[in-house]
């Protein structure tokens, strides 16, 4: 099987391209060859800009695929070039989109792939949400081989999941564990969350290419885990060595202060979710999440400390974390 990736080597995707080449599938990624530290070595380079329309009609001129696998389409405008690109290139096209397009705010806690996709509060999951109806439209009208794939929160190495946090520069978190400054915990810290290792991820996403069942098909592919959010920075800090030191914030505050921060939480993680993985389940019988959460953590933090430059503390991130707790403190 020949398959070409768009990306390849971010969180969610370098598990997915690891585990495919050792199952000695022929892969390909199309990037601009940044993130070397996750390029699997019998993978083969296309070096471009998915974003350079010309440029990738051009590289892919004389190309065919079993399954292409766009991992950085995120706008309208992204899915319309994808379709321009490579229809007739390929039978099975997966858009990688979010779980976080579930209903907000959710109607039942336990998530289907029927579950309707409406998000008023996140811009992001609205722009996946017009992703995938530009491909339903053109499966049904053109036979366009889509299979789109909803990952939740995933993780990897790289990651130290979390809700109010530095995604740039994830170490920030643990220092300010260790250092006994305030972590915010948004609401009371109770509802529900599933957090999935990239590793887990990668089973049933695998199990996916090249499957002719999936066409026309949705999915989403999560741990079983379930935890509550002051369960997850309990462990964080169970991990890192030093009960963390917490201050619980609404999310509708967070968002006032930091709306860059809060749509995060409005739009997905304020609320209680859990997903039924039957679907995948049926589709990839040997798909089964063995990570858990602080097994997980130890193994990011332990790569990180091993990876110094993975361990960069983000200011500005401290600073708006701190604003926050100051104006919530000023009013109670």
């Amino acid at each position: 099987m020949k398959v070409l990736f768009i990306g390849g080597t971010g969180i969610i995707s370098s598990a997915v391209s690891k585990l495919t080449v050792e199952k000695e599938i022929e892969l390909f990624l199309l990037n601009r060859g940044f993130n070397k530290d996750f390029f699997p070595s019998k993978a083969i380079h296309l070096k471009g800009d998915i974003n350079n329309y010309y440029e990738i009609k051009k590289l892919i001129a004389n190309k065919k695929f079993d399954v292409i696998v766009d991992w950085l389409c995120f706008t309208a405008d992204d899915a319309k070039r994808d379709v321009e690109l490579f229809s007739n290139r390929t039978n099975q096209f997966i858009f990688i989109s979010s779980a976080s397009v579930y209903q907000k705010p959710v109607q039942n806690y336990l998530i289907t792939e029927s579950t309707p996709a409406v998000n008023p509060f996140w811009k992001y999951a609205q722009n996946k949400i017009s992703c995938e109806k530009i491909f339903q439209k053109e499966f049904e009208q053109t036979g366009f081989p889509i299979t789109i794939v909803r990952p939740s929160f995933t993780y990897g190495v790289t990651t130290i999941p979390a809700a109010v946090t530095s995604w740039r520069m994830p170490y920030t978190l643990i220092e300010r564990i260790r250092k006994g400054k305030k972590i915010i915990v948004h609401g009371d810290g109770t509802s529900l969350w599933v957090m999935t290792h990239n590793s887990d991820f990668a089973k049933g996403f695998v199990g996916l290419l090249g499957n002719k069942k999936a066409i026309g098909e949705t999915f989403h592919i999560t741990s079983d885990e379930v935890l509550t959010w002051n369960q997850i920075f309990n462990t964080i800090g169970k991990v890192a060595g030093v009960e963390p030191n917490i201050v619980h914030i609404p999310s509708d505050f967070i968002n006032k202060i930091a709306p860059d921060i809060g749509a995060g939480l409005l739009g997905d993680k304020a609320h209680s979710v859990v997903f039924d993985n039957s679907k995948i389940k049926s589709f990839v019988p040997e798909f089964k999440a063995t990570v858990t959460y602080e097994v997980g953590i130890k193994k990011s933090l332990e790569w990180m400390e091993a990876h110094r430059k993975y361990c960069e503390i983000d200011e500005e991130n401290n600073k708006t974390v701190d604003m926050i707790i100051n104006n919530y403190k000023g009013i109670h």
